[in-house]
């Protein structure tokens, strides 16, 4: 047996090795062997040959529940390994303190006397810690951890408050389903950002913004997405990223478009199957960047009433953008 007095620096990594098993602070006979200096066998044979002095108030055998429980909640609680290289088939002892005392008793000599004495140091010291989280922490830090779930939940009823306020009424969203649904009220405007706007309007509105660069994803094409762009920029470069599914748009009905637009720069790329949802990315990668999700596709503009709005998280969308950027022209 060949061991060291505890150290104050070890003090602390020992506090970890401290648990609470049936509402008591315990530590385990692998820990305690680890610290007397003994393997695991050795220290429990000592403790079987006294087994008298140890009540279960002292010591009991963690059930395999528990210690499977326990395994879980603290990752560096490894599963032993014993003298053959295999796992340790048995369940461990958990000590309390007064469990801890009797080794004294035990395990003989003033180097483990000693060590018994740290340990119970360590036991009465934690009467000012609470568990919390997996860890221990001070009364003082677990008042300040409530006081600032306290202000958390506050500002989030503030918030909730915010959004009720906000929130349609029973008697508006009820008009505005009866408006959706009227077949003899004319589908011609959208929602933009939340607000009603005419379509079309809507969507040169939303090219209007580009400097540089428009890309449209939309697998549904047609003449349609062509001509809402006729009022753009000339500087502007516009892909469209399509697999013109049900080939909605026409190669002459491009060309006749480009006869009459000569200035507006589009090419068409494919989007493989990738994309069902529709987005409009006005200047891609620079500060004026703006990320729309559109419902409809632009060529059902007026058809179908539909919303637009403004992504909030720009940054996702980087990854696909780039990889569709890579992507093979489109044949019209």
């Amino acid at each position: 047996m060949n061991t060291e007095l505890i150290s104050i620096e070890k003090r602390e990594s020992i506090k970890e090795k401290i648990f609470i098993i049936r509402n008591q602070k315990v530590m385990l006979d692998f820990h305690l062997a680890e610290i007397y200096g003994y393997s695991t066998s050795a220290f429990n044979q000592q403790v079987q040959r006294n087994i008298e002095k140890f009540d279960e108030d002292f010591m009991f055998q963690l059930t395999r529940d528990e210690y499977r429980f326990l395994r879980s909640q603290f990752v560096t609680l490894e599963e032993k390994i014993d003298g053959k290289g295999h796992y340790s088939k048995y369940l461990p002892y958990a000590f309390t303190e007064s469990g801890i005392y009797m080794l004294m008793t035990v395990l003989k000599g003033e180097l483990a006397i000693e060590q018994s004495k740290t340990l119970i140091r360590l036991f009465r010291g934690m009467k000012d810690y609470i568990f919390a989280g997996n860890t221990y922490v001070t009364h003082n830090e677990f008042n300040k951890a409530l006081l600032s779930i306290d202000e958390r939940f506050k500002e989030t009823n503030l918030e909730i408050k915010s959004i009720k306020k906000n929130l349609i009424t029973k008697e508006k969203f009820t008009k505005v389903i009866n408006e959706l649904t009227d077949n003899k009220i004319k589908k011609d405007y959208l929602f933009l950002n939340g607000n009603k706007i005419e379509a079309d309007i809507a969507y040169q509105s939303i090219y209007a913004k580009a400097l540089k660069t428009i890309y449209i994803i939309d697998n549904y094409i047609s003449l349609k997405t062509l001509v809402l762009l006729k009022n753009i920029n000339v500087n502007v470069q516009v892909i469209i990223f399509s697999d013109n599914i049900n080939h909605g748009l026409h190669k002459i009905e491009y060309t006749d478009f480009t006869k009459e637009y000569p200035s507006i720069n589009i090419t068409f790329k494919i989007t493989n199957g990738v994309f069902h949802d529709r987005y409009i990315i006005v200047d891609y990668d620079t500060k004026n960047e703006i990320v729309y999700h559109c419902g409809p596709s632009s060529k059902d503009a007026g058809n179908k009433v539909g919303s637009v709005n403004k992504v909030n998280d720009n940054i996702i969308y980087h990854p696909i953008i780039d990889k569709l950027k890579d992507n093979k022209e489109l044949e019209i």
